[in-house]
């Protein structure tokens, strides 16, 4: 069975005294050995979370890369500088990075192949807007979204490779897919990885669901066979509620994962 992970995107949050304030309440409280845990802080604060998380089960991860080793790209950082800080994990084309700066498909391929060649596990973003899901769409953004970030694949071990599902009309507006939305759009992914990367590697990836995820809702969207975890944004600024939807992926183990 898969190894749920729980991340959570501190998005444009917290200063380094409040970032380490948090991190040493979620540590204990929120490490497991039944879940792989993460948390994504902001750039300034990578250097000083990961020092306090040295030791911990709690790995760090950052929520964003560019894809050049160095050069003169002002205001960018690279896989080297993230890995330097500690980093495990990185989060790649978030519905607010290609909606606020113009991210595309093509882009996020960029930075795929950038943290997959500098031993960083992604967590690759997709997911629909209102208007696309009311007109039918859904499926055919996910397409194209995962054609766009798996187009030069080959030689990969996908199967390390995250996705999140993240309805982006979820994102922030506290509603989220329904527990069956969630299951279908994470079951159209697995068979669209196991197309195009195999059935091994779709079998072992993990795909994480994203949207207004908070310790109401977890347990019952974590029990779909096909969610592997989530992807947090405002509940993981809270040690509680955090450490709740932890405790919901553990609970998952036991659920009944079928495969045709």
């Amino acid at each position: 069975m898969r190894k749920p992970i729980v991340a959570g995107n501190w998005k444009m949050h917290l200063t380094l005294a409040e970032a380490s304030n948090l991190v040493q309440q979620l540590k204990g409280s929120c490490e497991s050995d039944a879940v792989e845990v993460a948390v994504c802080p902001p750039f300034t604060a990578l250097s000083t979370v990961g020092q306090l998380l040295k030791g911990s089960r709690i790995g760090l991860g950052a929520q964003d890369l560019f894809w050049e080793a160095q050069g003169a790209f002002t205001g960018e950082v690279s896989p080297a500088m993230l890995a330097d800080a500690g980093c495990r994990y990185v989060i790649i084309g978030h519905s607010e990075r290609r909606t606020h700066f113009g991210e595309t498909d093509a882009m996020v391929q960029r930075k795929l192949a950038a943290a997959m060649a500098n031993g960083l596990t992604p967590i690759v973003c997709i997911g629909e807007t209102l208007a696309e899901r009311d007109g039918g769409k859904t499926f055919e953004t996910l397409t194209k979204q995962l054609s766009g970030a798996f187009a030069s694949c080959e030689g990969w071990d996908c199967g390390k490779i995250i996705v999140a599902y993240e309805p982006v009309w979820a994102i922030g507006t506290g509603r989220n897919a329904t527990p069956e939305q969630a299951q279908e759009a994470h079951a159209f992914i697995r068979q669209w990885i196991g197309k195009r990367c195999g059935a091994e590697a779709a079998e072992a990836m993990r795909i994480q669901y994203g949207g207004s995820v908070n310790a109401g809702n977890a347990a019952i969207l974590l029990q779909q066979p096909d969610v592997d975890g989530a992807l947090v944004g405002g509940a993981s600024l809270k040690a509680d509620a955090f450490g709740t939807i932890v405790k919901a992926a553990a609970a998952s183990q036991t659920k009944v994962v079928n495969r045709s």
